[in-house]
């Protein structure tokens, strides 16, 4: 018999995954959790999950993980970052925010696409060790002539293995203007928008399991212009993406809006078009009680990064108050210049300590309130809560089985307690759209010793140029 002229395309089976005997704690709309049950991933999304034994007679299983002594949560979800401060750590430590970006603009200004993309390896390989599946990073500094620092960031997180969020930053009101960069840091307003459209037409995917997107992101009030503000946020709407930027982060930044716009930054905000459903800002410290209305209003999201706020002493989020109000409220590591550990994980149990320190005190938080923010909070902040965030059927197969059986957590009978108030714990595997990514708290895709001597090497190098400036 003579073959087909138009054979039929064979078509691979789905392979599956089956993780079993773990406490689950799903973090779905209800909270649904299990004292032992199972996961079935199929592909790259998830089959079924459930209480005890996974099904009978599943074909094509692949790999079945004995999960006892673990908690399966959603992968942690990041949702403000500086990749590039990964190599200048430990600088300027005793500064506040405005003193410590004058002391580390002059050097931040000479990084180059080499420098991005090595501090972006370490950044990533941080946070991938620790939990995190999807990451996010605001890079805003495009010092003339470094070559392709989007591309580099995007490469890097391609080779991790992790989902990624590129927040395109931009930067036009240098220290001439009133603003701190130095002059020969920042792009022209018609440059900022040009180069920023051309990411997202090249890199940005919106479809459904995304690996890569992008984001419109002007640094901050004191650095960016109004008008780069305003056609930013008309740039990103008209290309379907989101808007992420700084916002009242400092009392200095209170003020500084007052005296420049005469009004503070919600307001300023909500007068360039930046504030809605599709935008989300870091930090948000100082907001009164007008300014959480108006963030719940819109739906305006916010990247709370508790330890850079400790770090730079600029205060205590209301997070409890933006909660109750219906604030969309994810967490960040934010910059490893102002958070040197560069680690999500243990933002969740600062982010319940440092508030406790709040008004509500014991009441502030507590560990599932931690854990949602860094899963289904930043899912939903990122504009993703139909994909990740949360283990269910038909979700991307994003995961984590934290081991909690070891003398760090093996006394603490609560599997959340135990990763949320506890010492920060090993990751036995990390699975990103339905694939591993980290093995026994080792990263698959990486050479952890290289790039530590990477990153340690173009420190000194940024270093020494800085210093011959």
């Amino acid at each position: 018999m003579a073959p087909s002229a138009n054979p039929v395309p064979s078509v691979s089976p789905v392979t599956r995954i089956v993780i079993e005997n773990a406490a689950i704690a799903t973090v779905d709309a209800d909270d649904t959790e299990y004292a032992s049950g199972y996961v079935v991933v199929a592909g790259n999304t998830i089959e079924s999950i459930g209480a005890g034994r996974a099904p009978e007679g599943l074909e094509n299983v692949v790999r079945r993980v004995d999960g006892t002594g673990h908690l399966v949560t959603p992968g942690l979800i990041n949702t403000h970052h500086h990749f590039y401060q990964w190599i200048t750590r430990g600088l300027a430590t005793d500064h506040n925010l405005f003193n410590w970006l004058v002391a580390l603009y002059p050097t931040w200004a000479r990084i180059d696409e080499q420098m991005a993309r090595v501090a972006a390896q370490g950044s990533l390989a941080m946070m991938a060790r620790g939990g995190v599946t999807t990451a996010m990073d605001h890079h805003y500094v495009f010092p003339k002539g470094s070559g392709d620092l989007s591309g580099a960031i995007i490469g890097a997180a391609s080779e991790m293995g992790v989902r990624f969020t590129l927040a395109r930053g931009s930067m036009d009101r240098s220290e001439k203007d009133g603003g701190l960069p130095p002059d020969f840091a920042v792009e022209t307003l018609e440059g900022a928008l040009a180069a920023t459209e051309e990411t997202v037409r090249k890199h940005h995917d919106a479809s459904f399991g995304a690996m890569t997107q992008v984001a419109v992101a002007p640094c901050s009030p004191f650095s960016v212009s109004t008008e780069l503000m305003r056609q930013g946020a008309e740039l990103a709407r008209r290309l379907g993406v989101r808007l992420h930027t700084h916002g009242s982060e400092t009392v200095e930044e209170e003020k500084f809006c007052h005296e420049l716009f005469g009004m503070g930054p919600t307001d300023y905000f909500e007068s360039t078009g930046w504030l809605g459903e599709d935008v989300w800002m870091a930090h948000c410290v100082h907001m009164n009680d007008s300014d959480i209305a108006a963030f719940a209003r819109t739906g305006t999201g916010v990247a709370h990064c508790p330890s850079s706020n400790a770090r730079l002493a600029a205060g205590i989020a209301r997070v409890p108050d933006m909660l109750k109000a219906g604030v969309p409220v994810g967490l960040g590591v934010d910059g490893t210049a102002s958070n040197e550990s560069g680690e999500l994980h243990t933002e969740l149990r600062n982010a319940l300590l440092i508030n406790r320190l709040g008004v509500h005190r014991e009441a502030a938080l507590n560990a599932r309130q931690a854990l949602r923010l860094g899963t289904a909070g930043g899912a939903r902040v990122l504009g993703r809560a139909a994909e990740i965030g949360s283990l269910e059927p038909g979700k991307l197969a994003d995961l984590v089985l934290w081991k909690i059986d070891g003398i760090g957590h093996s006394s603490i009978a609560d599997p959340v307690t135990a990763i949320v108030f506890g010492a920060a714990a090993p990751v036995t595997l990390s699975l990103v759209n339905g694939k591993p990514v980290v093995e026994n708290g080792r990263l698959l895709h990486a050479d952890e010793d290289a790039i530590a001597r990477d990153a340690r090497q173009e420190a000194q190098r940024l270093a020494r140029i800085a210093a011959e400036a």
